[in-house]
């Protein structure tokens, strides 16, 4: 990777997390670490272009079949592509089917940008992660596997402790809080060859966990507003982004369109 090296135009391509989801803003907007890296790559060149495809709740299918060709033709230089976690939550997952709508999508995003980057996605401490730990590696692997052979970068975030901590995430406990993203930012930012402000693998510093009592309130929360809700788009076959338009679907100057 050139170090130092100049971006004049970024497509972000996924779901959720690449949405920005916890990163609320006050005016209830999600902002994330696409959004965040998207200003710090403007503020570098002049005229640079950002738009992000990413719709919450999406499979690594709808992905491949619906945001990766819009952003193949786009014609950035920098192509971010993270998905198929939601696909390893589900109760039931063809892992084979994953392999071949991602490698559809890498396929057709790598030779259409100067540089396309994957990711192995953060997840966060608890019985939740041990179950689906299994599944999210085999996904880890075919990414690095589909980087190798096309020449994409990856960004190893499940590698990195800090993020596993549950103090970076929100209270759904599916998605990173601001630092999260923030972190997550200067770990893309870094992978593209672009001099480090801070190391963001730095650990959070030692606290108390929370009492028994203040777990089981918290557990309990989760559960009503999240978890059950959760459950019930599964078993419905319904998901939180439907009918949801991208975030930024076009590549535009960076201060031609409010960002989120």
């Amino acid at each position: 990777m050139e170090m130092n090296a100049s971006y004049t135009s970024f497509v972000a391509v996924g779901d959720s997390f690449t949405e920005g989801m916890s990163d609320l803003l006050p005016d209830g907007s999600y902002r994330g670490w696409a959004d965040l890296l998207a200003a710090r790559l403007a503020a570098r060149e002049p005229g640079f272009r950002y738009a992000n495809l990413a719709v919450r709740g999406k499979l690594i299918g709808q992905i491949a079949r619906d945001q990766a060709p819009v952003a193949a033709a786009m014609g950035a230089d920098v192509i971010t592509l993270v998905g198929g976690l939601n696909d390893t939550l589900r109760p039931k997952v063809d892992m084979g089917l994953v392999r071949e709508h991602l490698e559809t999508a890498v396929e057709l995003l790598a030779p259409s940008c100067k540089q396309l980057v994957l990711m192995r996605s953060p997840g966060r401490n608890g019985p939740v992660m041990e179950r689906f730990r299994p599944r999210m590696e085999e996904l880890f692997a075919i990414i690095d596997g589909l980087a190798a052979k096309h020449g994409a970068l990856v960004v190893d975030l499940y590698g990195a402790p800090v993020l596993a901590d549950p103090r970076m995430w929100d209270v759904d406990r599916l998605h990173l809080t601001a630092e999260g993203h923030r972190r997550v930012a200067e770990a893309v930012w870094q992978t593209l060859g672009l001099p480090a402000e801070l190391d963001w693998r730095t650990e959070l510093p030692l606290a108390e966990p929370p009492g028994w009592a203040v777990r089981r309130t918290q557990d309990l929360s989760f559960a009503r507003q999240h978890l059950l809700p959760w459950i019930g788009r599964r078993l419905t076959g319904r998901s939180s982004g439907d009918g949801r338009p991208a975030k930024r679907p076009e590549l535009q100057p960076y201060g031609d369109a409010p960002l989120s």
